[in-house]
């Protein structure tokens, strides 16, 4: 099968080798699409400590089971979801609360074990979503990831009724999250320094989109930053009404400046993590996403083109979301 592997951090290698065989609890998934997310290049990057050398990345994976190993739920020829989410240990106090996403020995998918840039991968069936048959696999792909944290950023940031939204950076994530956002009666504003991410923005019905430290037309209830930048926590804070919630969305986040307690912390506003995302959280997006219609916008590459994909994604070349289509 074609696989591309991450040897070292900064090498992104086409390779050939046999597909692999399910173990107990596994399903051997043939990938119809995969999407690219934004921490696949941390991955490849090296920003993310190596976990498995040579792993293949990708973990928003629609597929088609074409085995299924010992004690599995699922059977040749349903239609999956694979998800960031690998595993966990099931047993630890963060999964017995209901918490597995802080589980200490979670692994996950493209950075503990292979994932989706390739023709097949391994997943673990206990951790696959079930997809219906006639979902488009291209469009399905992005909500895997990107639409799953989207939606856990969204409820961490803990955005009021009626309540005023703002987003940093506008990539795949964010412009699901923000399609939720406004189904429930947020108002949304938008900033990114990428002009055609802000076009879409204002397409989908964004109130107000500008660039990353413009001041904006009015104080905000709640913030989701998405963008791997620590300067933008300080401009984010700062544009916070009173109460005010910030959640950083991303894996990564590059060294956040020293903050003012008067102007970015005092009068409760507050900072929270995002850590990747419980089962639970992709069961309920998923159904809010299929009720909602969201608007997916995909850009799709060959699986042969994931570096130039990588590469656009990095550069920030199109708005919305890649995905790769063996």
């Amino acid at each position: 099968m074609h696989a591309w592997t991450v040897p070292e951090p900064g090498t992104l290698r086409r390779t050939e080798r046999d597909a692999p065989e399910p173990g107990p609890g596994e399903l051997l998934v043939k990938v119809l699409a995969c999407g690219v997310c934004r921490t696949d290049l941390h991955v490849l990057d090296g920003d993310l400590p190596v976990h498995r050398k040579g792993v293949v990345p990708g973990h928003e994976i629609v597929g088609e089971v074409v085995a299924a190993g010992p004690d599995c739920v699922h059977e040749s020829g349903d239609r999956v979801g694979v998800a960031w989410l690998r595993g966990t240990c099931g047993k630890c106090k963060f999964c017995r609360r209901g918490a597995e996403n802080l589980c200490p020995y979670s692994v996950y998918t493209g950075w503990d074990e292979d994932g989706g840039y390739a023709d097949f991968a391994l997943a673990v069936d206990a951790f696959v979503y079930r997809l219906p048959d006639d979902l488009d696999a291209v469009r399905t792909a992005p909500l895997l990831c990107a639409g799953i944290i989207g939606y856990r950023a969204l409820r961490r940031a803990d955005v009021p009724p009626g309540g005023r939204l703002g987003i940093w950076g506008f990539g795949g994530s964010a412009h699901l999250a923000a399609q939720v956002a406004l189904a429930e009666g947020t108002e949304v504003h938008v900033y990114t320094r990428g002009e055609k991410a802000r076009e879409l923005a204002l397409e989908l019905g964004a109130t107000w989109a500008g660039e990353s430290f413009d001041e904006g037309p009015a104080l905000l209830d709640a913030a989701i930053c998405f963008a791997p930048a620590g300067e933008l926590v300080p401009a984010a804070l700062e544009r916070l009404d009173r109460g005010g919630t910030l959640a950083i969305a991303g894996i990564h986040l590059s060294d956040v400046p020293s903050l003012d307690y008067q102007r970015h912390l005092f009068q409760e506003r507050q900072v929270r993590s995002v850590t990747s995302n419980t089962r639970a959280d992709g069961e309920e997006f998923l159904t809010i996403a299929a009720r909602l219609g969201l608007k997916v916008t995909t850009h799709e590459y060959p699986l042969d083109e994931a570096d130039k994909a990588l590469d656009d994604l990095r550069a920030g070349r199109f708005a919305g979301a890649a995905v790769l289509v063996p």
